[in-house]
């Protein structure tokens, strides 16, 4: 590959760079660069400025102004040279000095890759998104300096050990490639898709290359021909018009083979042709009069100009059939087809008249993602989830749905309704009762398809989430918000639980002591307890008995100690005695037991034990959601001795269809069974479905997998769901 010289990169700059302070102080950057870098070599032997040299020309493609070419030009002097932030601030400014550390801290994490080679590679991967976010979030032109670093990275890799080639073509695909898809940038993102492509499997891509090389002339011929009748179809009506061929990169035609399961024969699009004309209107003049003469085939018209893609990206899309063969034809402006190469760079390309908006606010107005992006990393308290939005939910949107206003909402395939509701607003998810999609209600599990309208119903007195809207959702966002929701819930209802074992102990050792904030960080701050609420919730959670920490409160003995119970566990017994709640331990007799009410098990649930401070072992659902939340030190093994004759309570939500008798139908239908029902609450949720909760009393969790199975088969059951209290 042929090094740009300065001069050369100096002319390209000039085409749109004509203020002769912002082209001395470009010099004046490559300058500091060339004499910070000097004695440094590439592996290649090149000079080491020819790096940032070439960053620096492929950002002036993009036309980018002059403090991200001098960050380019600079972007490797703070790592690798004495060059440090100050001196690049003082020299140059706090905004060149401020892009230059940004590629530098987004650069800094090297893989190790030698031992745990597939551990170290997710950690790399999650930092890297991590620094990207961040990156982005501050300033957008940290990344583009950063694709334009890793593309001339890619045209050199060559030069580096296999091991290195792999591990970087690798990340290329998976973070850098796709990045400069969602920012538009199709030229590219092509480019690194194809070098990636070639060091991660150099033989399909040899043999792709050789298919699209051996069809090449054929195409052209074919092409041509198709090209002078359209031009000669334009001509006749009155149009302003240039067609030119479609060059397809070589992993896009291997991806489309691959997911489509088809043959290279039958990728429509290597025959592409693209239309450039005046305006929209004459876009959409100009389908009409392609179709009136050629046959288009069903179902592979595409308006991305009335429904642009997240990227910006505008144009028509159609395919047709001429002489037995398919040609896919584009048509777009100008204006259009810059942005279909250059994406968000022909927005915020350099102007030198004009007005100077903050890059990040104008890219976010935009690119709704980003947007999205910034302010869900500002609401956001978890790393891991902002990781998981940018990873699953940017770089993977793939369908488009409307809002009834018009908007689009670009979201995964397989999201839900509820995703939609949740990416319009948080608050709007919450109070979400129903969806209309096409003006037809639909169940908040439908599957939305790309062009459906969405109209979410809510209401004030909704029940909110619910554990099943996590099966439900596809979105990281969704999932988190919901999450969110529901551990708020379950830490005030664990605190009002917590409260009032507490209370009810306390009250009955009529002590006069007052209780307080500072008193409770005094007595439990080494159990991460700063506060009464605090303690009230370690209570609810069964972390902490309300007798034990009363005890401590009133400085009085312990009746029983968590220690006594780990100590008479390791000591080994020949027989085993169930416990009252017929439990069995090993190394215990008659163990104390507390069945949870959070979760209520019953004989035959997989259940896990937990060591709980002063009052035993609290037997849980292996399922149940307050485990994660205790300390994985303290959990034990245990199981059912055998069934009895006992009956146990379990609560059952039904969905019903509003019909006669059905009610009667369900009650008949689990006494039948052998089960005991005990109580049975009736009402009509939002949608005019009947929602039955009913407890009932059965032995076992074979006894209730009966009844279920027998429930569903009456008619108007839509769902049947074990609650977990």
């Amino acid at each position: 590959m042929k090094n740009i010289t300065f001069d050369a990169f100096l002319d390209h700059v000039r085409g749109y760079v004509t203020d002769q302070d912002d082209l001395a102080n470009i010099k004046e950057a490559y300058d500091f660069a060339l004499r910070h870098h000097e004695g440094q070599n590439r592996r290649s032997g090149d000079e080491y400025i020819t790096h940032p040299l070439n960053v620096a020309d492929i950002l002036a493609e993009y036309k980018t102004d002059p403090t991200t070419l001098m960050a380019g030009l600079l972007h490797d002097c703070i790592e690798d040279t004495e060059a440090s932030y100050e001196d690049i601030k003082t020299q140059f400014g706090e905004e060149v000095a401020l892009l230059t550390e940004g590629v530098t801290k987004l650069g800094q994490y090297k893989f190790k890759g030698i031992e745990n080679a597939e551990e170290e590679k997710q950690l790399m991967q999650a930092k890297n998104y991590q620094k990207m976010l961040l990156a982005m979030a501050k300033d957008i032109r940290v990344i583009i300096v950063k694709l334009a670093d890793r593309l001339h990275n890619m045209r050199t890799l060559s030069n580096l050990p296999e091991d290195k080639q792999t591990r970087i073509a690798r990340e290329t695909l998976d973070i850098y490639a796709p990045l400069a898809h969602r920012l538009g940038m199709y030229i590219l993102k092509a480019e690194l898709e194809d070098t990636g492509f070639k060091f991660i499997n150099p033989e399909e891509y040899r043999r792709i290359a050789k298919m699209i090389r051996d069809t090449k002339q054929n195409r052209e011929e074919d092409l041509t021909s198709m090209k002078g009748k359209l031009e000669n179809l334009l001509k006749e009506h009155d149009f302003e018009y240039n067609v030119k061929g479609r060059i397809k990169n070589i992993y896009s035609v291997y991806k489309k083979m691959e997911s489509r399961g088809k043959d290279f024969d039958d990728i429509y699009d290597l025959l592409a042709l693209r239309i450039i004309v005046k305006s929209v209107e004459a876009c959409y003049s100009a389908i009409g009069v392609i179709h009136s003469r050629y046959t288009p085939i069903p179902n592979r018209f595409k308006d991305y100009i009335a429904m642009p893609k997240p990227n910006l990206y505008q144009s028509l899309h159609t395919s047709v059939i001429s002489q037995g063969k398919i040609y896919e034809i584009q048509i777009r402006t100008k204006e259009m087809d810059q942005i279909a190469e250059y994406g968000i760079a022909a927005h915020w390309a350099y102007k030198e008249k004009g007005s100077r908006v903050p890059m990040t606010e104008m890219v976010s107005k935009k690119l709704k993602w980003y947007g999205e992006l910034i302010k869900f990393t500002e609401e956001s308290e978890s790393e891991e989830e902002v990781l998981s939005l940018l990873r699953d939910d940017i770089f993977h949107s793939n369908v488009y749905v409307f809002t009834p206003d018009g908007d689009i909402i670009d979201l995964p395939k397989g999201s839900t309704p509820l995703d939609f509701a949740f990416r319009i607003h948080t608050e709007i998810g919450i109070k979400t009762v129903g969806a209309i999609v096409n003006s037809k209600i639909v169940p908040l599990e439908y599957e939305l398809e790309t062009g459906d309208v969405v109209q979410i119903k809510t209401s004030k007195n909704s029940f909110g989430p619910n554990d099943n809207w996590l099966k439900i959702v596809k979105t990281s966002g969704a999932k988190s918000k919901i999450k969110n929701y529901l551990n708020k819930q379950r830490r005030d209802v664990l605190i009002d639980m917590g409260k009032e074992e507490f209370q009810r102990e306390f009250e009955a050792r009529k002590s006069d002591v007052s209780v307080n904030d500072k008193m409770m960080e005094e007595l439990f701050s080494h159990k991460g307890i700063k506060s009464l609420e605090d303690l009230y919730y370690e209570i609810g959670k069964n972390t902490l008995s309300a007798r034990g920490a009363v005890n401590v409160i009133l400085k009085e003995e312990a009746d029983f100690s968590d220690e006594d119970l780990i100590d008479s566990i390791n000591r080994p017994r020949k027989d085993q005695i169930a416990s009252d709640s017929n439990i069995l331990v090993d190394g215990l007799d008659n163990p104390s037991i507390k069945i949870s009410n959070c979760c209520t098990p019953i004989p035959g649930d997989p259940i896990k034990g937990y060591i709980s401070k002063g009052t035993g072992i609290a037997i849980h659902r292996s399922e149940c959601k307050n485990l994660q939340n205790l300390d994985p030190s303290r959990f034990i093994d245990v199981k059912w001795a055998n069934n009895t004759e006992d009956l146990h309570n379990v609560n059952l939500k039904l969905i019903v269809m509003n019909r006669d008798n059905i009610l009667a139908e369900i009650i008949n239908t689990t006494t039948t069974h052998g089960a005991k029902v005990n109580q049975v609450a009736a009402s009509t949720n939002k949608r005019g479905e009947g929602v039955i909760k009913i407890k009932v009393g059965i032995k076992n969790r074979r006894e209730l997998e009966t009844i279920i199975i027998n429930l569903q088969k009456i008619n108007g059951v839509l769902n049947i769901e074990r609650l977990m209290k």
